[in-house]
Formats: C-alpha cells, sequence, structure tokens
C-alpha cells in the first residue's frame, strides 16, 4: 500500500452503518467505572482516552511499532530520557541537535547524574563515543544544520556496543525517514511540526520496536502528567490524512526554492539534502525516502537577513516548521547553535513555488 493511501486511513476504525469515518474526540476526565476497574475499558482521563488510542493506532502503522502520544515533543524528549536514563548513565547526544534538547540533557538530566556527551552529526562521529554509553540519540538531518548521519550503520554499532538507539525524526517525518526500519529502538518526532502541518497545535509521539518500551513510556506519560488533550489529538489525526499530499509539495518547493537560492550572488551557502551537490546528499538519498520542506541559507550579515525578511511580502517570519505555511526565520536570534547571524532557517510550504520564488527575488533584491 502506497503512503498516501496508508495516511488516509491510517487508525480509522472498521466501517460501521452510520458511523463517522473518523468519531470524533471524547472529552472524559472522568468514565463510567462501576465496581472492578479492570472490567472498564476507560476509567480516567490521565490514563487513557478513545481518541489517543485511534491516533496511535495510526502511528503505529506508518512507524512500524508501537507508538505513545505526549503533550508536546519535548513531552516524548522527556519521557524517553526518564524512562532509560538512570544516574551514572551515559547519554550520547549530537552537538547540533534541537538546543532545547540539549538543555534538557545538560541542566536537569545532568543534575540527576547523568553523563552527556556531544559530537556533531556531520561525519559519524558518535562511532568513537559508544564505549560505556546508555543511549545513542541521532537527530538526521540536524536542526537547523541539516546534516546527516549515517543511522543504519550507528546503530548497528551501538546495538553491539549494548546502546540504545533514539532518532529525532521531526525534520523529515515518518514519510520521510522510518528510523524504526533501519533499526533504531525509539523514534520520535514533535507532531507540531510537519506530521500535522497547519501550525495550529502542540503534540508529540515516540514509537518503539519493543513493546515493553511503549508500556513504560505509558506509564511515564501517566505518572507525571504528559498528556495531550483530546481535541488537540484528534485534530492531529485528521491532519495526518493529507501528510503525503502536503509533503510531496513542500519537498518539490523546496528542492526548486534551493537551486533557486544557489544562483544568487546574495547568498553565500545554501543546504538542503535534496540537492545533489548536498554535502549530506548521498548518505540522505540512501536512508530517505523525501528530503522534507526544511533549507537553509546564508546572507551577507545580519543587517541584511532582517532586510531580506522584512522586504518579503509571502513569508512569515516565524519559528518551527513544517507547516503549509512558507516560513523564514533569522535562527540565529535565539541563540544557543553554532551558526552564522544571517543564518536563515526556511520552510517550504505549500504555496504555488512560482509565487515564492517571485517573492524571493522582490526580497533580496529590495535589501541591496
Amino acid at each position: 500500500m502506497r503512503d498516501g493511501t496508508r495516511v488516509i486511513h491510517a487508525g480509522l476504525p472498521t466501517p460501521a452503518q452510520g458511523a463517522a469515518f473518523l468519531p470524533g474526540p471524547t472529552f472524559a476526565g472522568a468514565y463510567h467505572a462501576a465496581g472492578d476497574p479492570v472490567t472498564a475499558p476507560f476509567t480516567y482521563g490521565r490514563f487513557h482516552n478513545p481518541t489517543w488510542e485511534r491516533y496511535e493506532q495510526a502511528l503505529s502503522e506508518l512507524e512500524g511499532g508501537p507508538a505513545v502520544v505526549f503533550a508536546s515533543g519535548m513531552a516524548a524528549v522527556t519521557a524517553i530520557f526518564g524512562t532509560v536514563l538512570r544516574p551514572g548513565d551515559i547519554v550520547v547526544l549530537p552537538s547540533d541537535s534541537y538546543y532545547t534538547i540539549r538543555l534538557l540533557a545538560d541542566g536537569y538530566f545532568t543534575e540527576m547524574g547523568i553523563r552527556v556527551k556531544k559530537v556533531p552529526t556531520v561525519g559519524n562521529g558518535q562511532l568513537q563515543q559508544l564505549a560505556g554509553a546508555k543511549l545513542l540519540w541521532l537527530e538526521s538531518p540536524s536542526n537547523p544544520g541539516l546534516d546527516v548521519c549515517d543511522i543504519a550503520a550507528l546503530v548497528a554499532a551501538a546495538h553491539d556496543a549494548g546502546v540504545l538507539v533514539a532518532v529525532d525524526n521531526t525534520t523529515a517525518t515518518v514519510l520521510g525517514q522510518r528510523p524504526l526500519a533501519l533499526g533504531a529502538d525509539f523514534s520520535l518526532a514533535s507532531d507540531t511540526k510537519a506530521l500535522t502541518g497547519h501550525a495550529d497545535l502542540i503534540l508529540g509521539h515516540v514509537a518503539v520496536r519493543e513493546q515493553a518500551w511503549a508500556d513504560r513510556l505509558r506509564t511515564w506519560r501517566t505518572q507525571t502528567g504528559a498528556v495531550p488533550g483530546p481535541m488537540e489529538v484528534w485534530l492531529a489525526h485528521r491532519s495526518l490524512a493529507t501528510l503525503e499530499l502536503r509533503l510531496e509539495r513542500q519537498c518539490q518547493n523546496a528542492l526548486a526554492i534551493a537551486k533557486f537560492l544557489q544562483t544568487r550572488p546574495e547568498v553565500q551557502q545554501v543546504r538542503y539534502p535534496g540537492l545533489p551537490d548536498d554535502p549530506a546528499h548521498a548518505v540522505a538519498a540512501r536512508q530517505m525516502q523525501r528530503f522534507g520542506s526544511v533549507l537553509n541559507f546564508t546572507l551577507a550579515d545580519r543587517s541584511s537577513a532582517e532586510r531580506f525578511l522584512a522586504a518579503s511580502q509571502l513569508l512569515y517570519e516565524a519559528t518551527s516548521f513544517g507547516g503549509l505555511y512558507t516560513t523564514a526565520e533569522r535562527r540565529a536570534r535565539w541563540g544557543g547553535d553554532a551558526i552564522p547571524d544571517s543564518f536563515i532557517r526556511f520552510n517550504a510550504g505549500c504555496e504555488n513555488v512560482e509565487d515564492v520564488l517571485a517573492d524571493l527575488a522582490q526580497a533580496l533584491n529590495s535589501k541591496r
């Protein structure tokens, strides 16, 4: 079954006469649960919800392993750290991974006795840091630099060393890359981004190879209260159905935009794994089915980047990425990443690319 069909039908109930294709959200703090609670399929809203279960089933079908939904991408990250790591354990992180993940590891989890080693994504440098580690954390393509590592090779080496592997698949999405099929133990994403794609909710999930880890993650979710709202989950499931349609347009647009930017003298560097001459392309082409909506480029200096963004009439200047709206930002304004002040993180949306290219051209022209 092809991706476009899979995402449309994922997690839907068996057709029943007079029933909705996708039942609406169930809003419940408490359920009828008389007598022995074991006999009730649902008892309390922090423990379970049928809306969650339908969405988790959809994600499981797409990811290839049991999935657990969380209130945000960072809640999903924290759940993996919290269920896997214990005082004295070592986690190997990309030094160029999402900044808040590094903050969490260097802050709370370091204070709890976890040892953190950081290595750049490019070049598979993590291979040199696996000895004695408990968890290898990968992010490929990395955010915001878009470097790529060889996931299958790193997973094989990590498992030989007795190390678990988690892959942050937010940038690629499950239709762009399948970490569990590449051998990873955990595949996680901020569903806030491309997976749901409408810039209107906060959500995350983790999919796993082994049911035992899913059980532990659900226990963590229940006990810490990192639960999503049923409305957000229902919106996510509804939006998931258009993922393949959105992603196809976004990837086409991203490649066209990246090629256009390479022709502009104002642009000093363009990174997009889908470009044949991108340093990450060879590895990305082996392990990715689609190259995603995110690209980046660098202008002459900070003021050039700010003038470019101000001159655009179509781009939304906003953080986050993956949505059907074309967005861009001067990423260094947030701090925490080793990038130039003029570095632009750019998300290709679903607009007609001719309109986007025309707007980019006038914005680059006007900043001179």
